[in-house]
């Protein structure tokens, strides 16, 4: 099993007990040490009390895991205002919000995309562009997908 999903499956039950939701996670070598970082989110948005929260209590359970180094940094915070779309359940909740797409291999001769996500099923996503055309792109081939903001 990945260290991802170890780190992944220990800390689900923390934050499903405080009613957050983890994001996205990455666990990189920076300047030497190795960086984990957290994006959690909840209903109604996180705040920064929140982060500080988990960050003592996960910061607490994953020095005693035992598969980490002791030299990790820790960071914990919200997904931002572009967050990321991973899981089907967040393609369905930002139904009609304008996402950005990067795809492995080209859709219509592209691989980049911006519109409003118009739907979500059958392993597809659907958005329309701002010419109005409609691409559907199956999830196996999106390499990431973030929400794109919109100002004003």
């Amino acid at each position: 099993m990945s260290i991802i999903k170890q780190i992944e499956e220990l800390i689900n039950p923390t934050l499903e007990s405080s009613q957050l939701e983890l994001v996205d996670l990455s666990y990189t070598k920076e300047s030497g040490k190795m960086v984990l970082r957290l994006f959690l989110d909840k209903e109604g948005g996180i705040k920064l009390s929140d982060c500080e929260e988990m960050s003592s209590k996960l910061g607490d359970i994953l020095d005693n895991c035992g598969f980490l180094p002791q030299d990790y940094v820790l960071e914990v915070s919200s997904p931002g205002i572009d967050r990321v779309i991973k899981k089907e359940k967040d393609f369905v909740r930002f139904n009609g919000r304008k996402v950005k797409i990067n795809t492995f291999a080209p859709v219509s001769g592209q691989r980049n995309f911006i519109g409003k996500l118009v739907s979500y099923g059958s392993n597809k996503v659907v958005i329309e562009d701002a010419a109005k055309n409609i691409i559907e792109i199956e999830l196996s081939n999106i390499s990431r997908a973030r929400l794109e903001p919109e100002l004003g």
